[in-house]
């Protein structure tokens, strides 16, 4: 199924985890990509173009923009996938590491999206769009988490500016979604749960996803390809949740007294 024939995607984040996932998911169904992120990385594929830069450098994603518009003549959807961690106690959190994480995850998206919708608006409608931006929030966006502060907050930032996007620039034809993934299994995970003395939050993580099982990059990734696409014309303004059923609610390990537990 190639629903991106002929398409030019931009995607950050593009060296790992989600991002990553996102761009092999989009160049087997046909887009041209440019990938961003910091890390070196290699080139994957025909049709794939890899740039390193800060998502926060504004002149680097415009120039990311231009090269996609380069290569497919106009671009027609963004995954702004790039994020880091971080967070702690409020009362602990030093003004740097909160700044650090707000930048990035917040301005940074920000600055992606202002690139993406300034190209956008100058494209003619095709098939009724100029374009569709997926952005990278977080269920942490949606509900407070023990020590999440400034990463939270980034997050639930992250939906609220997707909204208003959706608002401003659905008149002109352009989609903007988030989507909030569950705990995904990839580098920036590992680089929290794999801490020493989070064996036992890391399996009550687990617990709370009610398929018992932490998620994977490529789910994430049909997701996205499927915003970006033809099948989501009128889909926009909307946060989808992707968590293995994180966010359901609490079964408080209900379900084992009532013989449900994992077989």
């Amino acid at each position: 199924m190639n629903r991106f024939d002929g398409k030019g995607v931009l995607v950050t984040g593009a060296a790992s985890g989600i991002g990553q996932a996102t761009v092999q998911r989009l160049l087997e169904e046909g887009a041209y990509v440019v990938g961003l992120d910091l890390p070196e990385a290699d080139r994957v594929a025909d049709r794939y173009a890899y740039r390193r830069a800060d998502i926060l450098d504004g002149q680097a994603v415009a120039d990311a923009v231009a090269a996609v518009v380069a290569e497919a003549g106009r671009l027609d959807g963004v995954v702004h996938s790039a994020g880091v961690a971080g967070g702690g106690p409020i009362h602990l959190l030093p003004d740097e590491e909160w700044d650090r994480v707000v930048d990035v995850n917040l301005k940074g998206t920000f600055v992606v999206n202002r690139a993406a919708l300034t190209q956008m608006l100058q494209q003619d409608r095709v098939d009724g769009e100029r374009g569709a931006i997926v952005n990278l929030s977080s269920i942490e966006g949606l509900e407070g988490t023990a020590g999440g502060s400034s990463y939270n907050a980034s997050k639930g930032g992250v939906v609220l500016l997707t909204k208003n996007a959706a608002i401003d620039y659905g008149p002109s034809g352009i989609r903007v979604n988030a989507i909030c993934p569950g705990f995904i299994e990839t580098p920036l995970f590992d680089a929290v749960v794999g801490m020493p003395g989070m064996e036992r939050p890391r399996e009550g993580l687990r617990h709370e996803h009610k398929l018992r099982r932490f998620g994977r990059a490529a789910e994430v990734a049909g997701v996205a390809a499927f915003l970006l696409s033809a099948d989501a014309s009128f889909v926009s303004g909307q946060t989808l949740v992707v968590d293995g059923g994180y966010l359901a609610g609490r079964d408080h390990h209900v379900t084992e007294l009532m013989g449900l537990s994992e077989q």
